[in-house]
């Protein structure tokens, strides 16, 4: 997947709930429009973003992936920031 992104926020090793307060927080620093990725190795993140985008009245989740990087899963999550 190549979405486009303006900021990278790198959460590997957090546990859950901090990938999703951390993005939360990075989101909230983002202008309208603009697309955070997030890098995580929680693979619980993956609903936690999913059921965050359903609710949040401020985020779109456009795209979630699943990368390889030293022999660990790595769980990609790309942010929009719409109000």
């Amino acid at each position: 997947m190549s979405v486009e992104f303006n900021e990278l926020l790198d959460v590997k090793g957090a546990k859950c709930p901090m990938p999703l307060v951390k993005s939360r927080k990075a989101v909230n620093n983002l202008a309208v429009g603009d697309v955070l990725k997030v890098v995580a190795t929680d693979r619980g993140s993956i609903a936690d973003f999913q059921g965050w985008a359903k609710t949040a009245k401020n985020v779109q989740l456009i795209g979630q992936e699943t990368a390889q990087e030293d022999g660990a899963d790595l769980y990609v999550h790309y942010l929009k920031r719409t109000a």
